[in-house]
C-alpha cells in the first residue's frame, strides 16, 4: 500500500480489491450517475482472483482511493498494461508510432473494467470536486512513475466532463444499443420495423425453429451447475474458434455464480433435449431490484445452425427485455449488422492523457479528424434506421 496526502484527501493505493471492503466500494458505485455491475467489487475481484486480469496476463492492478477520515471520497481501478488487448479502444497505431521513434509505449495505465466495453462511470466519486481530485492524483502518479499515458475507457458523461476540465483528450467510438419504447411483446416490436427488416427477422427466427432449436431462460441464481459449466464451455470454444485464447478463466464464472448471480440471465438453446448454444447477458438493477439495463456479453454454440447467433444474441434477449420492462439492451462493441435488429448507433467515449508533448499534439490532431469522421458516420447510419418513419398527416 502507498499513502499520500493531497489537499483535503488521504490517498491510498492498493494492489488488490480485498484492501477495500466490498460494501464501502459498492455503496460509492451505487451513488454514481451510471453504475454498472462491471464495476462492482465482486466483479473486479473475480477478474484478479481467477487469474483473468493479473500482472502475469498483462493487467497489473493498482487500486486508487481517496479518503476523508473514514469516508471513501473517490476510487477507481488502474491497470498497468503491457499490451493493448482486451480493451476495445484501439491504440495499436499509437504504440507502433512510439516504437518507430524508439520510445516505449508500455506499460501504460488504463482505468477500465477488463475485457468489458460497457459504458459507465469509471471514476467513482461523491462529488465533482472529489472526481477532479482523483484525476489529479492519477495524472501526478503517472508522471512520477514515468508512465507514457493514461487512458480512461468507456467513461460516462460525468467522467468525460471531469476529463475535459483536466485537459485530457476525448475520443469517440460507436456502439449499437436497443431502446425499449414500451412494446407489448416481440410482435409489437416487429410491427415498428420496416417491412424488409421485419420479414428478414421472421425468416431468421423460423430457420432456428425449423432446425429444432428451442430456448429456455434462466437467471444466474436459477441456473444449475451444468448450465454454468455450459456457459464456460461455449465462451472458451468461441474464442478458440477465432484463434484466440479465452480471456476469462474458469474461476471467473464460478465467482459470478457465487457472488453476483442476480446480475446474469442465461439463454440456453437446446435440440433434442441437449444444450447446444447459449448467450449470457448482464443486468443493471434499479433501487427496487428490477432489471433496468441489459448488456450482451458472451455467446457460443457447440453445433452450427443458420441464424442461431442472431436468435441467441439479439432476439431472445430483446424478447426478454420487453417481457421484463428493461429499458435498454446494449449489444456490445461495434457491429453495423446490429442495426438490422433495431440496435441503433450511440456514441461512447474514452479519455487520454499523453505524457510526451510531441505525441500528445499529434494524437490530438488525429482525434480531431477521427471525431469528424465519427460524426459523419453517425449521420450516414441515421439514414439507414430500421424503424418505420411515422407518416405525415394528410392535408
Amino acid at each position: 500500500m502507498q499513502d499520500g496526502v493531497n489537499g483535503d484527501y488521504v490517498t491510498r493505493i492498493f494492489e488488490g480489491m480485498e484492501a477495500v471492503q466490498a460494501p464501502l466500494w459498492d455503496a460509492l458505485l451505487a451513488a454514481q450517475a451510471t453504475p454498472t455491475p462491471f464495476m462492482r467489487h465482486a466483479y473486479l475481484q473475480a477478474m484478479t482472483a481467477s487469474g483473468s486480469a493479473t500482472a502475469h496476463t498483462g493487467w497489473g492492478l493498482r487500486l486508487f482511493t481517496l479518503w476523508q477520515g473514514e469516508d471513501l471520497a473517490a476510487a477507481c481501478p488502474v491497470w498497468l498494461k503491457s499490451h493493448s488487448r482486451g480493451e476495445y479502444v484501439f491504440d495499436w497505431a499509437w504504440a507502433e508510432a512510439y516504437e518507430r521513434h524508439g520510445l516505449p509505449y508500455y506499460p501504460k495505465a488504463i482505468v477500465a473494467s477488463p475485457f468489458t466495453p460497457v459504458p459507465g462511470t469509471r471514476l467513482l466519486a461523491r462529488t465533482a470536486a472529489d472526481r477532479h481530485a482523483l484525476l489529479q492524483v492519477l495524472t501526478a502518479w503517472c508522471e512520477a512513475q514515468a508512465l507514457p499515458s493514461l487512458h480512461i475507457l468507456f467513461g460516462d458523461e460525468t467522467d468525460q466532463a471531469a476529463c475535459r476540465q483536466a485537459g485530457l483528450m476525448l475520443r469517440q467510438q460507436v456502439q449499437f444499443h436497443w431502446q425499449n419504447a414500451g412494446w407489448r411483446d416481440f410482435e409489437d416490436f416487429l410491427a415498428r420495423l420496416n417491412q424488409d427488416k421485419r420479414k428478414k427477422i421472421r425468416q431468421e427466427r423460423r430457420k432456428v425453429r425449423d432446425a429444432g432449436v428451442v430456448f429456455r431462460t434462466v437467471t444466474g441464481a436459477e441456473a444449475s451447475d451444468a448450465d454454468w459449466a455450459f456457459v464456460q464451455q461455449c465462451y472458451q470454444q468461441t474464442y478458440w474458434e477465432h484463434g484466440n485464447p479465452p480471456y476469462l478463466q474458469p474461476g471467473f464464472f464460478e465467482a459470478m455464480r457465487r457472488d453476483m448471480p442476480e446480475q446474469w440471465v442465461i439463454f440456453i438453446g437446446e435440440r433434442a433435449g441437449a444444450a447446444m448454444a447459449m448467450s449470457l447477458i448482464g443486468l443493471q438493477r434499479d433501487a427496487a431490484g428490477s432489471p433496468s439495463v441489459a448488456y450482451g456479453r458472451y455467446w457460443g454454440a457447440t453445433q452450427r445452425v443458420d441464424c442461431l447467433h442472431f436468435e441467441a444474441c439479439y432476439y431472445q434477449p430483446i424478447a426478454w427485455c420487453i417481457a421484463n420492462g428493461v429499458r435498454r439492451f446494449e449489444g456490445g462493441a461495434q457491429g453495423e449488422h446490429k442495426m438490422a435488429r433495431a440496435l441503433l448507433p450511440v456514441q461512447t467515449a474514452s479519455a487520454h492523457w499523453i505524457a510526451h508533448p510531441g505525441f500528445a499534439e499529434a494524437i490530438g490532431r488525429f482525434l480531431q479528424r477521427e471525431r469528424e469522421g465519427v460524426s459523419d458516420y453517425m449521420d450516414v447510419l441515421a439514414q439507414h434506421s430500421p424503424l418505420r418513419q411515422p407518416q405525415a398527416p394528410q392535408t
